[in-house]
């Protein structure tokens, strides 16, 4: 993994080797204080590490104790333009702020964005997307290239380093894999600013999904990034069980539940789909760090039970029961699933 400069948004550090987070933001109107508070709770229950709220307008202000009261992770105020809602912000106990400094007028401005957040330790986080980069870059490349969206972040983030500030993330997606993943890479090479993966625009849950493994997890693998989001266009609770998701298959974190099961075949004698989906419906809320393994039939089955903690591999209406590669027991069909939880509540 690269080694980019660590920094901290409350708590929670952020590059330098610290174990990479997984952010979502709220998708509550502004305007609705209680509706967010909610959302952020059920956010940190499903294993979010830093939460980001839009703040259009100074009426959206009064999100960030209601919600810094409510939950114990990280808040990020997401701002455009108004350099005014960035202070305010910090004034009322963000953790970190997402603007861009060309974007908010005169030096004094960023240098007064800067200034506050420096006095806090509030780190800022520079979001380039391919939809709004500047007349001038795009003139120059023609087109969202990755060298266009790594100019435009470099270029703001040279605005903060003018008045000596350097606490900062940066982040450049676009709707399209390969110009992300690109994008990512000449950054990475050009500077260790700690960088923020994600495709912008991904799509709804199922082709989202796959955009941004694709895109975050073969970053990722080349130990390039140190904190993502999911960007779904659903339930944002749904982002950070995708995120959970790409860091347990990569091997980056290592609580919850891995779980196993095999695509079934001509071989499968048991409801094996019915099965698999039952047993990892009823390990979502499991943080036990556990391989499970569910298999179809004797040919994969023990094998990867084997190399689980526990499984169960299919027979003709029944099943074996392993554990740590030994089988417990031969189990009925209808009692596969209520052994298998009772064994791993015991584990």
């Amino acid at each position: 993994m690269k080694k980019t400069r660590k920094i901290y948004a409350g708590g929670l550090p952020i590059g330098g080797g610290s174990t990479i987070s997984v952010q979502s933001m709220l998708n509550v109107p502004s305007t609705d204080v209680e509706g967010s508070v909610k959302q952020a709770v059920e956010l940190e229950k499903a294993g979010c590490d830093m939460i980001r709220a839009a703040i259009p307008n100074i009426e959206a202000i009064p999100l960030i104790p209601a919600i810094k009261s409510a939950v114990k992770i990280p808040l990020v105020a997401d701002i455009h333009f108004d350099y005014r809602l960035a202070l305010e912000a910090v004034a009322a106990g963000i953790d970190k702020i997402r603007i861009n400094p060309g974007n908010i007028g005169s030096d004094d401005h960023v240098k007064a964005v800067a200034d506050a957040c420096r006095s806090k330790n509030i780190p800022i986080r520079i979001g380039v997307n391919s939809g709004s980069l500047e007349k001038e870059i795009l003139a120059k490349y023609g087109s969202p290239t990755p060298q266009a969206l790594v100019e435009s972040a470099l270029y703001h983030a040279s605005l903060l380093e003018k008045f000596d500030f350097q606490d900062i993330v940066i982040s450049m997606k676009s709707s399209d894999v390969d110009t992300t993943i690109r994008a990512y890479e000449l950054a990475s090479e050009k500077c260790d600013y700690p960088l923020h993966l994600g495709v912008t625009e991904a799509g709804t849950e199922r082709m989202g999904i796959i955009k941004s493994a694709i895109g975050i997890g073969s970053l990722l693998q080349r130990g390039i990034g140190d904190t993502i989001r999911v960007s779904l266009t659903a339930d944002p609770v749904k982002e950070v069980a995708a995120g959970l998701d790409i860091l347990k298959a990569l091997n980056l974190r290592q609580e919850g539940v891995q779980f196993v099961s095999c695509p079934t075949c001509g071989r499968t004698r048991i409801d094996l789909i019915g099965i698999a989906n039952e047993v990892e419906k009823r390990l979502q809320g499991c943080r036990k760090p556990i391989k499970v393994a569910v298999m179809g039939c004797a040919v994969n089955g023990p094998g990867e039970a084997r190399e689980a903690d526990i499984g169960i591999a299919g027979g003709n209406g029944e099943g074996l029961l392993f554990k740590k590669g030994q089988i417990i027991r031969k189990v009925p069909e209808n009692e596969l699933i209520d052994c298998l939880m009772q064994e791993i509540d015991k584990m």
